[in-house]
């Protein structure tokens, strides 16, 4: 498992691309918790998600050898958007694998940013089965969405800049799929906060790590459509990272329901006055839910990213109710 130097190295490597992004605090929210709760901006990264953070420390670690053989990666969406930009930044071939299930806002926009983008199957695992084969059979170098120390290292550099803005932070609400995030930024808060508790929120529909957790070793689940489909897909049967370190540095797993993921995206909206996708929106959706207990402030919630497709953003505001046949 990497170490906190690991993530201050990172965070050295990466600081001229990413954007140190605000803490916020949230009146509506601290007034209707009764403690302070401010959000972690990261929905305004350049990519429009923290993934650009680990996809950019994993670039920047590859030798002159593996720039030349290229690198490839599977995504929901915001992971491939973040290597597209890393990699045409550095001037390496890059190929996503995505599933069907991925928004066309998303597809777009790894597309322009100068990548292969291929489109495999139903689900994040199937993708992901397609890039490890083309992996092992072009010789491309793999970058694993989350189960990558670089990945981890370069998520974790969130974890630092939250402290440095608010160094009492009691409790961190943290956006939990594949457990990359919750890898990072929990080592770096509880190596130099240890007092704090760090919860992932993840939501109720083929939720991989908490259902991995709950076994004890990694697991299979179905993969089904979710408002907070950044957070869909699986941890993968050989994790070799995310799952010990989800396992030993998160408090406490919440799951919220596709209604009250709508309701943190209108709530983002309505007063914050920003546009967030349903996996931005679940930190949020746990506090309005009433799901976290034992509610200590001040609070940190990461807005994980905001790269919603807009009619759908419409849709949840207006409160169309077809949008829960269509995930339910």
């Amino acid at each position: 498992m990497i170490q906190l130097p690991d993530i201050n190295e990172a965070r050295r490597r990466i600081s001229d691309v990413i954007v140190n992004t605000p803490l916020v605090r949230s009146p509506g929210l601290s007034s209707g918790t009764g403690v302070e709760v401010f959000l972690k901006m990261e929905h305004r990264q350049k990519t429009g998600s923290f993934k650009l953070r680990g996809a950019t420390n994993a670039i920047s670690h590859l030798t002159e050898a593996e720039k030349i053989r290229g690198v490839v990666t599977a995504s929901t969406g915001n992971h491939g958007r973040a290597v597209s930009y890393a990699a045409t930044a550095a001037k390496v071939r890059a190929t996503i694998c995505v599933s069907s299930l991925v928004h066309e806002n998303k597809i777009a926009e790894i597309r322009r940013l100068g990548a292969d983008l291929r489109i495999i199957g139903n689900s994040y695992d199937q993708a992901e089965q397609e890039a490890e084969r083309l992996a092992e059979h072009d010789r491309m170098v793999m970058i694993h969405a989350s189960d990558n120390p670089r990945i981890i290292a370069g998520q974790g550099t969130i974890g630092l800049e939250l402290l440095e803005a608010l160094p009492n932070v009691a409790t961190v609400l943290v956006a939990l799929g594949s457990g990359g995030l919750s890898a990072g930024v929990g080592l770096a808060i509880s190596s130099l906060r240890p007092s704090a508790r760090i919860l992932g929120v993840s939501m109720d529909r083929g939720a991989a790590m908490k259902a991995s957790l709950e076994a004890g070793h990694p697991v299979e689940v179905e993969e089904l459509p979710s408002l907070a489909d950044a957070l869909c897909g699986g941890i993968g049967l050989q994790n070799k990272l995310t799952f010990k370190a989800c396992q030993s540095l998160l408090d406490d797993v919440i799951l919220v329901s596709e209604a009250e993921i709508a309701a943190g995206i209108r709530y983002a909206y309505d007063h914050e006055h920003e546009v967030v996708e349903g996996a931005g929106a679940v930190g949020i959706s746990a506090l309005l839910a009433g799901k976290v207990t034992a509610l200590k402030g001040p609070v940190a919630i990461i807005i994980s990213g905001g790269n919603i497709d807009m009619p759908l953003h419409r849709r949840v505001m207006a409160g169309d109710p077809t949008i829960f046949q269509q995930v339910g």
